[in-house]
């Protein structure tokens, strides 16, 4: 009396990183570097695919939602999810899955985000912390990675990781407050911004010109010219200067120009362009104070977004603007009066927080309109652009 064969029942592959995306899974296979797009039914196939059942088994199950006649195409899919490695049979997977370091897991985390496949690099980050859970980067990096897919509780709870085991780090203590919904500071702190920017700087320019088509150098120009008209040859100064973008825009206007930031950093970028007579590391509120100079532009091109409260920065650059002068500014756009902490760790103002600002100051606004600033984690950021002006009798 013969013996009837019997198939082991599929498995997903031990190796195969899985998780859910908007419409099914998507998984990755480290080891082969393959990818796959799961639909709805692939992801329910594959879920019901842990060993338990044969393919005859899933069939049955899935057949009163398949299209009539389709129920067959199980048997199909499985064999093609053996063949593309998604799949194994039950017994054949080895006993202990191969594992990985952290550093093998964010070298595929790195190839992963240049090709686009972040929600994949996402799953190798995760894999990172739970195979070396005290790799204290491994959960600063997978924080970045959380935000990058959308997962902000999953963002917030890694950050608290890694700020645990470094509680000195600044960015990441300003970070958490947004994502903890907490009361936000007047302003970001000092030691904030110059980590950042210490961390940033090398390759600050590619990073927002290239990957996050950076539009802020182009709607300073049209804000000073909308509000200057032909004159040239004014005394410039360029708050938050950084590595000089905002200088190149402004170096046509200007008989002389100044640049102050907080970052030591940036200012070395900003002086080797050889584009200011004089560039100094400061503070820019306390500067504004301090100087007795007086300006005919002072642009503020994106280091408002460290500050929350912008009338003590608006009426401190009042005092230093000429009659007739122009305080140029932007800052991220926000739905919520006056302003709010994001999730970046950057403010965003209402419109209406920026008109009492310049109301306070006794500036008048020329311009004061909304548009595309730059690329975040995929989604346009929109900007404020203003354009305030110091009356001829002040």
């Amino acid at each position: 009396m013969g013996c009837r064969h019997v198939m082991p029942n599929p498995i997903v592959n031990p190796s195969v990183l899985i998780s859910t995306v908007e419409n099914g899974y998507v998984a990755y296979d480290p080891i082969a570097d393959r990818l796959h797009q799961l639909n709805s039914t692939a992801a329910l196939l594959a879920e019901l695919c842990d060993g338990s059942r044969t393919a005859d088994e899933i069939r049955q199950l899935v057949a009163p939602i398949m299209p009539e006649g389709q129920a067959d195409e199980v048997n199909r899919w499985v064999d093609e999810a053996i063949k593309a490695g998604l799949l194994v049979w039950q017994g054949s997977e080895p006993a202990s899955p191969r594992e990985f370091t952290s550093a093998e897991l964010f070298t595929f985390v790195k190839r992963l985000k240049e090709n686009g496949n972040v929600q994949t690099a996402y799953l190798c980050g995760k894999r990172a912390v739970e195979i070396e859970p005290e790799n204290w980067d491994a959960w600063y990096e997978l924080g970045d990675l959380c935000q990058s897919v959308g997962r902000r509780d999953e963002a917030r709870d890694a950050y608290q990781k890694y700020f645990d085991a470094h509680p000195e780090d600044a960015k990441i203590e300003h970070l958490l407050m947004a994502l903890k919904d907490e009361a936000p500071p007047a302003r970001a702190s000092d030691r904030t911004i110059q980590q950042i920017y210490k961390r940033f700087a090398w390759n600050y320019e590619t990073r927002m010109v290239k990957d996050l088509d950076y539009k802020g150098p182009e709607r300073l120009t049209h804000l000073i010219t909308s509000a200057m008209g032909e004159r040239r040859g004014l005394r410039v100064l360029d708050l938050g200067s950084g590595s000089g973008l905002s200088g190149i825009a402004l170096k046509p206007f200007a008989a002389s120009m100044v640049g102050v930031d907080l970052s030591p950093e940036m200012i070395a970028i900003a002086k080797a362009r050889n584009i200011y007579d004089r560039l100094e590391v400061a503070e820019i509120t306390e500067w504004l104070d301090k100087t007795t100079e007086s300006f005919d532009i002072i642009a503020a091109l994106d280091c408002l977004i460290y500050f929350g409260d912008l009338r003590r920065i608006t009426s401190a650059a009042a005092k230093r603007l000429k009659p007739g002068g122009v305080f140029a500014l932007t800052t991220e756009h926000g739905d919520k009066d006056p302003f709010r902490l994001t999730d970046t760790g950057r403010y965003a103002h209402h419109p209406d927080h920026i008109r009492d600002a310049a109301a306070e100051a006794r500036l008048a606004i020329r311009e004061l309109e909304q548009g595309f600033l730059r690329m975040e984690y995929g989604s346009e950021v929109i900007g404020n652009f203003a354009a305030l002006v110091k009356d001829m009798s002040n």
